[in-house]
């Protein structure tokens, strides 16, 4: 009677082993097509790279699409300035808040900041209510305030590098305190 037990423990043990055996096939069957994908998957970046060098490079992202930290704004007081129309009669009233790298810039734009608001004035002066109104006419306000934010700081103008013998003129990246222009009112009157 001792040969029944054992021949029935002995049954369930090679259902077991088999299951354990496709458990580890279909591991290893994971592992291998992950490889092979992955290696295929390198394999056609690599060759893009390659392609890639010889075509243009790809595009830089924007220096305000990965900031390192929340940027910092500084409103102005609003301005009410008299426009370039004939006949004087029209006014501006805006609104502008200025973007800062980072909150180490605050004090020093403050510093700046009447000489930034002049400038600012005697740009909105020289425009006219219909240059104003054009979303493109808003735009170059944005880039020319921008600039005459920088000039406090030693901007306003693009330098280049003459430095090399070449005749070629490379222009220098110069980081300033205020990196954008943004409205918080803008009425024309």
């Amino acid at each position: 009677m001792s040969a029944k037990p054992e021949a029935a423990a002995a049954a369930p043990q090679p259902a077991k082993s088999k299951k354990m055996l496709v458990i580890i096939l279909a591991a290893v069957l994971v592992l291998v097509l992950g490889g092979g994908g992955a290696f295929f998957f390198i394999s056609k970046q690599r060759a893009a790279a390659e392609d890639g060098e010889e075509a243009a490079p790809p595009p830089k992202a924007a220096a305000h699409a990965a900031p390192k930290t929340p940027p910092v704004y500084l409103p102005m007081d609003a301005m009410v300035v008299n426009l370039a129309d004939p006949g004087g009669e029209r006014v501006a009233q805006v609104g502008i808040t200025l973007e800062l790298n980072d909150a180490k810039a605050t004090d020093s734009v403050k510093a700046y900041l009447p000489t930034i608001r002049s400038s600012v004035l005697l740009l909105i002066s020289q425009r006219t209510a219909d240059e104003l109104l054009t979303a493109e006419g808003k735009e170059k306000l944005v880039e020319d305030v921008l600039k005459a934010a920088a000039v406090p700081f030693g901007g306003g103008e693009e330098e280049e590098d003459t430095s090399s013998k070449k005749k070629k003129k490379k222009v220098v990246h110069v980081e300033y305190p205020v990196t954008g222009v943004l409205f918080s009112s803008f009425i024309v009157q």
